[in-house]
């Protein structure tokens, strides 16, 4: 399980403030969601990646 794996973290996230509050979706299946939900269509945000890749360096590392 990838503990980065969220909604929030993908490119697809979107948010809209509404009268009723913010109003979070996936602009790509415009599905209403929320900030922790996670979809098999995840896409991660270039930030997200980044932060994937020195992880798994680091593990990488502990393993030599």
């Amino acid at each position: 399980m990838n503990r980065f794996h969220a909604c929030a973290t993908c490119i697809h996230y979107g948010m809209k403030k509404t009268e009723k509050g913010m109003y979070r979706y996936c602009q790509r299946l415009g599905y209403e969601t929320k900030p922790h939900y996670q979809f098999h269509c995840w896409t991660p945000k270039p930030h997200v990646r980044t932060l994937m890749e020195k992880e798994r360096m680091r593990e990488g590392n502990k393993h030599e």
